[in-house]
């Protein structure tokens, strides 16, 4: 009865716990060329810009890596980078964005979105702590979304939101 009991508990422990490999078959889906439009508000308060992008992503195994352009006014144009490692399910690693300075990423998945919390290396808006969120859309759509505080108490507002298709 002991091994029996012993099994079961092992058995379910195999199928509740995420494995690496459900990242990395996730990650892979998220490789390739990809080009789309959003808005970037550069400073809270200030008007959103209307950005187009282009984005090379590739996975391998439990990381992805993103590099990409994104044009805004016909001539600012900004790079801006993101390289991810899956453990478990729990995601980090860096971000290099239009002031071309790297930040910290970590975070989860949950179902189709990778949550993320960004920490700047300076102050960004009254803090140094920002949300960004990569959301696969369907089989050929991502979204890519960062959020921070008006101040450090302040609401929550969309600070890039861009679609993008392959």
């Amino acid at each position: 009865m002991k091994l029996k009991t012993a099994c079961l508990f092992a058995f379910a422990a195999m199928i509740s716990t995420p494995a690496a490999a459900d990242e990395t078959e996730f990650l892979s889906s998220l490789g390739g060329s990809w080009k789309g439009s959003g808005t970037v508000t550069t400073r809270i308060g200030s008007r959103p810009v209307n950005v187009n992008c282009t984005f090379q992503t590739t996975a391998s195994g439990p990381s992805l890596q993103m590099n990409g352009t994104c044009r805004g006014f016909v001539v600012v144009r900004r790079s801006i980078s993101a390289d991810l490692t899956a453990r478990g399910t729990r995601y980090s690693g860096n971000y290099v964005g239009p002031s071309g300075r790297p930040s910290a990423l970590s975070g989860s998945r949950r179902g189709d979105n990778i949550n993320l919390t960004v920490r700047w290396n300076r102050d960004i808006n009254g803090d140094r702590v920002a949300g960004m969120t990569i959301s696969k859309l369907g089989r050929d759509g991502l979204r890519l979304r960062t959020t921070d505080k008006d101040g450090a108490n302040g609401p929550t507002v969309t600070t890039a939101d861009i679609r993008l298709t392959r």
